[in-house]
């Protein structure tokens, strides 16, 4: 019986260039998807606002993941039947996972007052602050800084990064590492999201396979639950060698090139 395929993708460093922020060369795999009608789900650190970006510039209209699994936007009548949310606005049902923002703040202010002078998250940095340290145009940093449900962070001293990571948890929190910075966030992942949103797909049909394609260890929750979690290059070349999986694929090439390969001659395989 044929299945429906779902693929879940990180952006920066796996679809997006991690230096040109560019999906230039994954457009041949993307097109195939929108030829199959294979739904690309966005899961991504990045911000709502950042996402719907993307999505515009991707012509996407599915569902997408953001800040870590903080929250799963569902467009309206996107879905045949009803689902629980939390809340809901002009354009999405919204399920929260996350911690909000200002709570995350709060926590992030004491740590910061244990560790003097060697942490500081996108709430302590201006926009052009931002801009410069992700090599983004001001427009863009202003999209990144729209925080709701993770605060991305610089440590200075990474020797100090296990003390940190208790004093996270003693709030209940925790701390995930990307491709720039380390995030602290609650308790929520993007594999949780992942889990959940394919739950609903699998509603209109049983016989789902699921894809995550993603470069760094925040990326690890994730390709923990799909069936076939594909690792990307990172500029030189090289695969994160934090992350370890039994069934993981290592994609031949660096961000949107090698997420570009291994999509295809996965869906050769498959479909």
């Amino acid at each position: 019986m044929k299945f429906q395929l779902l693929i879940f993708t990180d952006l920066d460093g796996t679809l997006l260039d991690q230096n040109t922020y560019s999906f230039e060369a994954a457009l041949p795999a993307l097109q195939a998807l929108r030829e199959k009608k294979i739904p690309l789900i966005i899961c991504t650190s990045k911000t709502r606002a950042e996402i719907e970006c993307f999505r515009s510039k991707l012509d996407n209209i599915h569902p997408f993941i953001s800040e870590n699994g903080g929250a799963i936007y569902i467009p309206h009548q996107y879905f045949s039947f009803d689902f629980s949310f939390a809340r809901k606005d002009s354009e999405y049902a919204i399920i929260e996972l996350g911690t909000p923002y200002e709570n995350l703040r709060e926590a992030f202010s004491k740590m910061k007052a244990r560790f003097p002078s060697i942490l500081k998250g996108f709430g302590d940095l201006s926009t052009q602050e931002v801009a410069d340290l992700c090599g983004l145009r001001y427009s863009q940093a202003r999209l990144a800084q729209k925080r709701e449900y993770d605060e991305p962070f610089i440590l200075e001293d990474e020797s100090a990064e296990e003390k940190v990571r208790m004093m996270a948890q003693d709030l209940n929190l925790q701390i995930s590492r990307g491709g720039r910075f380390y995030h602290l966030m609650g308790r929520n992942d993007k594999g949780q999201a992942v889990l959940l949103l394919r739950g609903l797909y699998a509603q209109t049909n049983s016989h789902l396979k699921t894809v995550g394609l993603g470069d760094s260890l925040n990326d690890l929750p994730m390709l923990e639950v799909v069936d076939y979690p594909i690792l990307v290059q990172k500029p030189g070349g090289v695969h994160d060698p934090s992350l370890q999986l039994e069934n993981l694929i290592p994609a031949q090439g660096e961000g949107p090139k090698g997420w570009n390969d291994a999509v295809l001659k996965l869906m050769a395989e498959i479909i």
